[in-house]
């Protein structure tokens, strides 16, 4: 097995199609985060405050229930985290997908997608979430459905020991 995961979150498949090119280019496993109840587009319409993922982000305390915990943490030493970028940070179902597992002594390298927006502060963000002594590389985003080719070159860039 390998000791790197990439684990992803995707609401409408571009953050999927990333993370499994990065999975190829990473020699690494795969895991899928799932939110127990699915978004619909509806409620991924930023430009109205009252939809499911305007209410979440607002409300840094919101943990969107995941539809499984059966990702094989404690296998893997450094985890690629994939999300779409909402609201300048990660959405609030990776804080769920953190804190439903032990991160300790990890490497927790961030990538996303956006539609216009960086990282901002992502990693501080997700610190809360994680083991004090869990690294949190802010990594970045990744969008234009990035080669396998290219991938391979960012992954071997970083500095991971």
């Amino acid at each position: 097995m390998s000791k790197t995961l990439v684990a992803y979150f995707s609401a409408t498949g571009v953050t999927a199609s990333v993370a499994k090119n990065l999975a190829e280019a990473a020699g690494a496993d795969l895991y899928r985060i799932l939110p127990e109840v699915p978004y619909t587009s509806e409620d991924l319409n930023w430009q109205n405050k009252k939809c499911r993922s305007s209410m979440e982000m607002h409300d840094r305390n919101s943990r969107p229930a995941i539809a499984d915990k059966n990702a094989d943490i404690a296998s893997h030493d450094t985890i690629f985290l994939g999300f779409p970028v909402w609201w300048y940070i990660a959405p609030t179902i990776i804080n769920t997908f953190l804190e439903s597992y032990d991160f300790s002594g990890k490497t927790i390298i961030v990538f996303a997608t956006s539609g216009g927006s960086g990282l901002g502060d992502t990693a501080k963000h997700l610190h809360s979430s994680v083991a004090p002594d869990t690294k949190i590389i802010p990594g970045k985003v990744l969008n234009g459905r990035p080669s396998v080719d290219v991938l391979r070159e960012w992954v071997s860039s970083l500095e991971l020991n």
